[in-house]
């Protein structure tokens, strides 16, 4: 028997997925098979929003399970890190649980990485002066995501940010820092307001397109990214609209999040998460909004590029291959499926009314510190300083 030659691929770790309306009730039993003591770590209004906070909370004290809770405002800085692992070394905890938005998972996923250290999380963040590799020693980790849209709760790494002049959004990372549980509950998300749901939903969807097109995707992370192209595009109207509490309608997006974390973990992102993180650095922009105002024109440009280098085909199917699954529909013809998708981009921009630069302060002078800045190494073609130039200008 011979194996195909040129098959070839690795997979990162998953957490142990719990998947479905309910899901949430599972928690007390899970922070138990780790010990008593949890530190709760929730986003400003997630306990509030949620109409089954106080119940799980009566059960989880029930269980006998002590809790301290942070609640985190936004997506997590180092000093924030910092200042409740020392809080957390005080009283040490047998397991870190996060419920909220991906900053909040993201917040979980650092404090639950550096309680078994001493040193301050910048040491660990990559990219910054004096990187050191951390070793990947972790309190256990629970993921309850309460948005679609990051994916976090499937990654191993931690998003960390610095807003301003010389700031920086950048990831704490390490194969073991991946979720040992993620509770991922449609019941959740039916509160998330249209305008939240919108960013998030298009956060994953930039993961899986970026994902896909990726020059190191595989057979595994093509199938992942299709399934949650998908489920995406047939529920992403309906959960910004009138489907909002539906749950098929929530655990389809639900489903969408979770398969462009496992996409991207395993195949990387493209130019707009560059940008995401250099613009992101500079100017205090949603993540989900900046993805969602880039996308439509920085597709348009790797198309464009793709186009006119030698060796384009295969990423150019893909992307006529994505159309396809989005509008259900095809021309026959790659370089009008291709034009299709960037005129679906465009819709949805026009019609979810995706905010400008601008409209964030950003300046076309701001370009000479965002570009040199802006990483893209598994954008599915090598863009330079002019064509990102044109991309953010066309977004101002």
């Amino acid at each position: 028997m011979s194996i195909e030659r040129g098959l070839e691929f690795s997979v990162l770790p998953t957490p142990r997925i719990h998947f479905g309306p309910g899901a949430l009730s599972k928690l007390p039993c899970l922070v138990a098979a780790y010990g008593r003591r949890m530190l709760l770590v929730t986003g400003l209004q997630t306990l509030r929003r949620l109409a089954v906070a106080s119940r799980m909370l009566d059960e989880l004290r029930r269980a006998g399970i002590e809790y301290m809770r942070l609640e985190v405002e936004r997506e997590p800085s180092p000093e924030l890190i910092d200042e409740a692992v020392a809080l957390g070394r005080a009283t040490p905890y047998d397991v870190v649980v996060a419920i909220g938005g991906g900053s909040a998972v993201d917040a979980g996923k650092a404090i639950s990485a550096m309680l078994l250290q001493r040193d301050s999380v910048e040491r660990f963040i990559e990219g910054q002066p004096g990187f050191t590799p951390h070793d990947g020693r972790k309190v256990p980790f629970i993921a309850v995501p309460t948005t679609s849209g990051t994916g976090t709760e499937a990654t191993s790494n931690a998003v960390i940010s610095r807003v301003g002049p010389g700031g920086y959004k950048r990831s704490l990372r390490h194969p073991a820092f991946v979720p040992n549980e993620a509770i991922i509950d449609p019941e959740l998300m039916t509160s998330a307001p249209p305008e939240l749901t919108a960013a998030s939903a298009m956060d994953a969807f930039t993961q899986l397109l970026e994902a896909y097109l990726s020059p190191i995707a595989s057979p595994y992370t093509d199938a992942v990214s299709c399934s949650g192209l998908v489920h995406f595009s047939r529920s992403f109207e309906r959960a910004c609209g009138d489907g909002a509490s539906d749950l098929t309608v929530r655990a389809d997006m639900a489903y969408a999040a979770l398969m462009s974390g496992i996409a991207l973990s395993n195949a990387g992102l493209g130019i707009v998460h560059g940008f995401a993180s250099s613009v992101g650095g500079l100017f205090d922009i949603p993540h989900g909004t900046l993805c969602a105002t880039l996308l439509a024109e920085s597709t348009r440009e790797n198309i464009r590029q793709l186009r006119a280098s030698d060796g384009g085909e295969a990423a150019l199917r893909k992307f006529a291959n994505a159309s396809r699954i989005l509008t259900e529909s095809t021309t026959g013809n790659v370089a009008d499926d291709c034009d299709r998708l960037v005129d679906l981009l465009e819709s949805l921009q026009q019609r979810y009314s995706f905010p400008r630069l601008g409209e964030f302060g950003v300046r076309e002078a701001d370009f000479d510190a965002i570009i040199p800045a802006t990483r893209s190494k598994t954008n599915p073609v090598l863009l330079d300083e002019t064509a990102m130039r044109r991309i953010l200008k066309a977004r101002l």
